[in-house]
């Protein structure tokens, strides 16, 4: 049996009982290794799934351009799937984003574009205004915009939740997860949701981002946005794919938590995963302690692999320069 192309290699991804970082915890706490698909995260699911979608709606024709704002995860699982079906790809990244992400994304043909961290999302510099403009100009070009896609948080409805329901057996009663698009949280808490209705949803947001004072009081609190270095979660925006009747809470955690814990992951329990990941753990377990019986089955979704960081969380000059080691 073969695969007909690398897009097809996508999902069915490991679930992997954490064994020492949980120490003290009550309960199971099961990791969803998304880094096992081609791209090396779980964004490959929804990436291939908005292009599908287009693809039906007549909104990407052949021979097309796909320009898409990424961190970098979304980007690399647009660019397989345009390499699949013979595309081309323009990917707008903040100046944040590691040079590692940059490298990984030129390697597989898309072409970068940096954008400043450090302005509004409307600014015409922002990379969600510069990936707009570019779409308005290029003939024959289609902006995903995973923010507010639907098609994001459908990919995980369809695919991951099932995937989890189907490992657990059916015995999962915790979902923790990261939040920036808010396809992946909100898709698989839907599915779950639906099988058991008592299954708790954890968020992971990070200082910096809007999230999750935004859940505990109805109000976008502008105050709460400032930079940060975790990248791939939270966000100075509400994504339309981040339905916050599916998320019962927000955890924030800090950019040193998260970096400290990505690196216990690696070294620990051998998964070498990207920073947010850790977040994911971090913020997974400080709930765990305090909620989590004998009973329990948590499930934390790691989205990515260490490749994306090796000039950062897992380089001992930089978190030194830090002040995290």
């Amino acid at each position: 049996m073969y695969l007909n192309n690398i897009t097809e290699a996508i999902g069915n991804t490991p679930l992997v009982k954490l064994q020492k970082v949980t120490e003290g915890i009550r309960g199971t706490v099961l990791a969803k290794v998304e880094y096992f698909n081609p791209g090396n995260s779980v964004k490959d699911r929804m990436a291939i799934k908005m292009i599908d979608d287009a693809e039906k709606a007549g909104i990407l024709k052949p021979g097309g351009t796909i320009i898409e704002g990424t961190s970098g995860n979304t980007g690399m699982g647009l660019a397989l799937a345009a390499i699949a079906k013979g595309y081309k790809c323009i990917f707008t990244m903040s100046d944040k984003q590691g040079q590692e992400k940059r490298d990984i994304l030129k390697a597989v043909g898309a072409e970068i574009i940096i954008c400043p961290t450090n302005v509004a999302p409307d600014d015409p510099r922002s990379y969600y205004s510069v990936a707009r403009k570019l779409n308005a100009e290029i003939p024959n070009s289609f902006y995903p915009n995973q923010y507010d896609n639907i098609s994001n948080t459908a990919a995980h409805y369809e695919t991951t939740g099932p995937e989890i329901w189907r490992q657990t057996d059916g015995k999962i009663t915790h979902l923790a997860a990261g939040v920036g698009t808010g396809g992946t949280i909100s898709g698989i808490s839907k599915y779950l949701k639906e099988q058991h209705h008592g299954v708790v949803t954890v968020g992971l947001d990070t200082y910096g981002s809007v999230f999750k004072k935004y859940k505990e009081t109805g109000i976008f609190d502008e105050n709460e946005i400032y930079p940060y270095k975790t990248e791939g979660i939270g966000e100075d925006i509400l994504p339309k794919n981040v339905d916050f009747d599916l998320i019962d809470l927000f955890i924030k955690v800090s950019d040193k938590d998260a970096a400290v814990m990505t690196r216990r992951l690696a070294r620990e329990e051998g998964l070498f995963v990207g920073w947010s990941c850790g977040s994911a753990v971090y913020g997974a377990l400080e709930y765990a302690r305090e909620h989590l019986t004998e009973d329990d089955t948590m499930v934390v979704v790691l989205p990515d692999h260490g490749t994306r960081y090796l000039a950062k969380v897992y380089n001992d000059d930089w978190m030194r320069e830090q002040g995290w080691l």
